[in-house]
């Protein structure tokens, strides 16, 4: 199938070698002189502009596909603005980044009224995905789902594997959002786990060693495991790494929805505001904390 990608980014340029090598064909878009290289020594063509790159598709009106790998929110409308006067009915359009779910209902509505089809798709399986493939949560209608089947199909860790449509427009994102906010608490209780055994200097554990036993039999065994058992094993002591960790957004839009449908959700909500924590220069509530327990106690105050 023919198939234009926006942004070849780390992930998107990733995707359109898998595509590549599935027997697609890709128009890669990006300003990046590097991501352009890339596309093309990897058999695909490249093009300046969105409209460019619909108009490289050797597909007929009615069947070209445009898959979005960019930053959420005005990006993603910026981008449907472009493109949207040079397709035709029947074309389709996917979101494959991290984009709320209600702004994809809406775009999603908006489109159907030009007879376009809008399919998210909540893509995970970071920089690893060009060799295990990616999980896929599909949210848009069943023909457009079951037309981009070989897309999907090359993408996947397998054809019937790691990918399916779990509803209507919205619900590929809205899954992919709660998906993230429960890889927030994993990543979490790994992290404190960690850090327990690190503090416990009396018994000299080996952190590494740790993380590889429990990489088999135990009922705590993933590929977060892996990973942590990587980063581990190339930097025990996690020297060189700031304290600083970011959020993509989807970790509080869970925490908004769990508040909006009255669902408790500790620990993902304790994990997002632990990485709002880490981002604290100032620490001014620390600070209060120790001058409140001088005020009333008087307990002493660590100083500068």
């Amino acid at each position: 199938m023919d198939i234009v990608i926006v942004g070849l980014g780390k992930m998107g340029g990733n995707m359109a070698e898998r595509l590549l090598k599935g027997g697609h064909a890709v128009v890669g878009v990006d300003p990046s002189p590097e991501a352009a290289a890339r596309v093309k020594a990897n058999g695909g063509t490249h093009a300046p502009s969105i409209t460019a790159g619909v108009a490289a598709l050797k597909s007929p009106g009615g069947s070209r596909h445009v898959w979005l790998m960019i930053p959420a929110g005005a990006p993603v409308d910026a981008a449907i603005a472009q493109v949207l006067p040079v397709l035709s009915r029947g074309d389709t359009i996917i979101d494959g980044g991290n984009s709320n779910y209600k702004d994809t209902m809406r775009r999603a509505e908006a489109l159907a009224e030009e007879g376009l089809e809008y399919v998210d798709v909540g893509t995970s399986g970071g920089v690893w995905g060009l060799t295990e493939g990616y999980s896929m949560m599909v949210g848009g209608t069943e023909a457009a789902v079951e037309r981009l089947r070989p897309i999907l199909e090359s993408l996947a860790p397998g054809k019937a594997e790691g990918w399916g449509r779990v509803g209507p427009s919205g619900a590929g994102h809205f899954v992919k959002m709660v998906h993230n906010g429960i890889e927030y608490g994993m990543m979490q209780a790994f992290a404190e786990g960690f850090a327990i055994f690190h503090k416990k200097k009396e018994f000299a554990l080996d952190l590494p060693q740790i993380a590889e036993i429990w990489r088999n039999g135990s009922v705590v065994r993933s590929w977060l495991l892996d990973l942590l058992a990587r980063a581990l094993q190339e930097n025990p002591k996690m020297e060189g790494i700031a304290p600083f960790v970011p959020d993509s957004g989807e970790g509080r839009w869970t925490v908004f929805e769990a508040v909006d449908l009255d669902v408790p959700a500790p620990v993902i909500t304790a994990s997002l505001m632990t990485r709002f924590r880490s981002r604290d220069q100032e620490a001014f509530y620390d600070r209060l904390l120790s001058a409140l327990r001088n005020q009333f106690g008087g307990h002493s105050v660590k100083r500068e």
